[in-house]
């Protein structure tokens, strides 16, 4: 890859257009997921080449961010920012713990992170909620390009694993296509004195949005990863205000019934998933349109992703299912993030707004 990077290597007075210069990137991060070799995936040499390959790029990017904002050129210095963190997040993807020091990634990544919400100013909202015992939540809205007219908005909620700024690398990149508002949240982590439900903080939130001018409360959708995808369900099942949701459908929790049962029961899982299939333990359906992303956004199988759709869809339920490529790692599997997140914001995009609806199952 070292050659190809330096062919078409441009960031030096490339950022001249609104989304441009991040387009093409992305599009070239895409491209180099699509093009991974397992085999050279599992090799040391490979995997530091890489690293270097992206790092220079994301330190290149940074350079310009910074000299765009000496200069004034505000909105080109917030696109080279976010090409930065998006090089950083491909580093994050393909490394290994050794292929890269990790205090000295975490700090690249907290340079691009404050650098970027310097540039955009109040763009980036810092946003605390008063009134859980002494303590607040706390979160971070990030409004739609388009301030015309109220935008749809979206909740983002992580888990303990998955920290508000990774999540900003790689979703706010995306949405910048799409005429809809982030507001990224923690569900879990919180200061208030009384133990609350992830969900009724959550409910909290869209309050919260419901309440602002430039949200429009008809649309506004949630997004969960990791276990947040588990909160993100239990909401828009109690909550009929959402217009739309990515979560886990409210797998997670038969799922994990289903192990218990087989790590008890000493059943082979053949026999064990022939016998109490998804569908069978599945939850009530939600009542707006749901997409379930397999793999570790949702902790999904294929295979239960798509039973669990068969079940919805007989009731009725509007549901889809998206099934990214992924890649063999040492620590796992590679996920092309670039292509998931467009997949996501196109198929909120299709429910929140006026884009051609998309296909039930789609393959990455």
């Amino acid at each position: 890859m070292g050659a190809g990077m330096e062919s078409d290597h441009w960031p030096h007075g490339s950022c001249d257009g609104c989304g441009r210069s991040l387009a093409q990137l992305r599009h070239r991060a895409s491209g180099f997921f699509e093009s991974l070799s397992v085999a050279e995936l599992g090799r040391e040499t490979h995997r530091h080449l890489w690293v270097s390959d992206w790092l220079r790029v994301a330190d290149d990017y940074r350079t310009f961010a910074k000299f765009a904002g000496e200069d004034g050129t505000i909105p080109t210095a917030r696109e080279a920012w976010l090409c930065a963190l998006t090089a950083l997040e491909v580093v994050r993807s393909v490394s290994c713990p050794g292929d890269v020091e990790a205090a000295d990634f975490a700090n690249e990544v907290d340079i691009s992170l404050k650098g970027l919400a310097d540039d955009a100013g109040p763009a980036i909202e810092r946003v605390t909620l008063e009134g859980f015992d002494e303590a607040a939540l706390t979160g971070f809205f990030v409004p739609a390009l388009c301030r015309a007219s109220s935008a749809p908005a979206v909740i983002c909620v992580g888990d303990e694993d998955i920290t508000l700024g990774s999540m900003m690398i790689r979703l706010l990149p995306a949405s910048l296509r799409h005429n809809i508002s982030l507001l990224l949240v923690d569900a879990r982590r919180s200061s208030a004195r009384r133990p609350f439900k992830p969900e009724q903080m959550l409910q909290c939130w869209l309050d919260y949005l419901q309440g602002r001018a430039d949200v429009d409360p008809q649309r506004i959708a949630i997004y969960g990863e990791g276990a947040g995808a588990g909160h993100a369900s239990r909401l828009a099942r109690a909550d009929r205000r959402l217009a739309a949701a990515v979560c886990d459908g409210g797998l997670l929790s038969p799922v994990m019934c289903r192990a218990s049962l087989r790590w008890m029961t000493d059943v082979e899982q053949a026999a064990l998933d022939a016998s109490v299939p998804v569908s069978m333990m599945a939850p009530r359906q939600l009542p707006c349109p749901l997409l379930m992303v397999v793999g570790s956004r949702s902790m999904m199988l294929e295979q239960d992703a798509l039973e669990l759709q068969s079940a919805y869809r007989q009731a009725g339920a509007d549901c889809s299912v998206v099934v990214p490529s992924r890649i063999p790692h040492p620590l796992g599997e590679v996920e092309n993030f670039v292509a998931v997140d467009d997949f996501i914001f196109e198929w909120l995009d299709s429910k929140l707004g006026s884009a051609p609806q998309l296909e039930d199952v789609t393959y990455l």
